[in-house]
This record gives C-alpha cells, sequence and structure tokens, in this order.
C-alpha cells in the first residue's frame, strides 16, 4: 500500500464527513446524508472518469472508497459535536485531500493520452467537483465561486507538476513538490 493510496484514502475520508456535516446541517435524513458524503467523496473523480471514458469508474473499481465513505459517515453521526472543534484539522485533510486529487486526476488524464492542458482540467475537476456538487445539492454557494482560493491552489499545483514532468523529474518528487504549492497556497490564502 503505497503512501499516496493512503492519502488518497484520508481526503475520501476527510470530503465524507465534510459532506455528512454539510447534510446533516441541513436535516438531511441518513440516506441523504449518506448520498451528500459519496458524491463529496468520489463525484470530481467519477464525473473526470466519465469525461474521459475510464473504466471501471474510480470508485466502482474498489470498494475501499465505499468503505471509507461509510465509515466516515457513521464516524460524523457518532462525533458530530466533537469533529465541529476540528476545523483546523478538517481544513489540514480537506488541503491534503484536494492537492493529491489534483495531481491524481492530472496523472490518470495523462496516462489517457491527453493534451497536457486537458488532464490538468481533470485534475482540478477530480479535485473541486465533488464540492460543487455538495453544495449544488444543498442549495448552497459553490466554494470555488466564492472568494476562498481552492480550484486556482489545484491549478497551481498541477501547473508544477506538468513543468517539473517536462523537465523529467523523478515522479515522487515532483507529486511531493506539486502537492506541497497546493497544501502552502491553500494555507496562506487562508491564513492572511
Amino acid at each position: 500500500m503505497s503512501v499516496i493510496y493512503v492519502i488518497d484514502i484520508l481526503g475520501t475520508f476527510a470530503f465524507a464527513v465534510s459532506g455528512a456535516l454539510v447534510a446533516l446541517d441541513k436535516k438531511f435524513d441518513m440516506f441523504g446524508v449518506l448520498i451528500i458524503a459519496f458524491v463529496t467523496a468520489v463525484g470530481g473523480g467519477m464525473l473526470r472518469d466519465v469525461l474521459i471514458d475510464a473504466h471501471p469508474i474510480n470508485w466502482i473499481g474498489n470498494l475501499d472508497y465505499l468503505y471509507t465513505i461509510f465509515i466516515a459517515v457513521v464516524f460524523t453521526f457518532l462525533f458530530k459535536s466533537k469533529i465541529a472543534h476540528l476545523s483546523k484539522t478538517m481544513f489540514l485533510f480537506d488541503t491534503i485531500g484536494i492537492s493529491v486529487f489534483t495531481l491524481l486526476g492530472l496523472e490518470k488524464g495523462l496516462s489517457f493520452n491527453l493534451h497536457p492542458i486537458i488532464a490538468l482540467i481533470m485534475g482540478v475537476i477530480s479535485a473541486v467537483f465533488g464540492g460543487v456538487l455538495r453544495d449544488v445539492l444543498t442549495n448552497k454557494v459553490p466554494l470555488i465561486f466564492e472568494k476562498e482560493i481552492y480550484a486556482s491552489a489545484c491549478l497551481a499545483g498541477g501547473i508544477i507538476y506538468l513543468i517539473l514532468n517536462y523537465f523529467k523529474v523523478e515522479e515522487n518528487i515532483n507529486f511531493i513538490i506539486s502537492a506541497a504549492v497546493v497544501i502552502i497556497i491553500r494555507v496562506i490564502v487562508v491564513r492572511f
């Protein structure tokens, strides 16, 4: 099991928790909470896979995503009052998640021989469209349309990845540097 896979699962967990929290705040029933957690966690990757005709779709090919979402929903139900106090921790998981989802989506696009610009767009879609779907389904203005830098950080990290890839920087080092760019931009923007 690779470190990137573990981070991917942790990002999925964090996204599912964020979706479940929004659904609980909107007083959704258990099924509604599961659906919102699901689309938040895997909606971006699913949309990417549909757009590039990748089969099986991300969560269909690996049931660990469904198990992770279910565990996240149960965790959110059990510890909702305590999770509210962990906003900084959730922000960190979310930021790590979008950085990893961006780069995994970008790499998947490149593996399908897409033009680098299209692969970059697929990476950003992977990272942010689960949140867009969550917000639309819960009648909120999507976060990427508000003042917070979210998709732009993903875009910057993806561009760095493509530049370093062009110069043949070793893949793991490229991934770490590019993910760090997303994380640093998000932290700096939210901090200041």
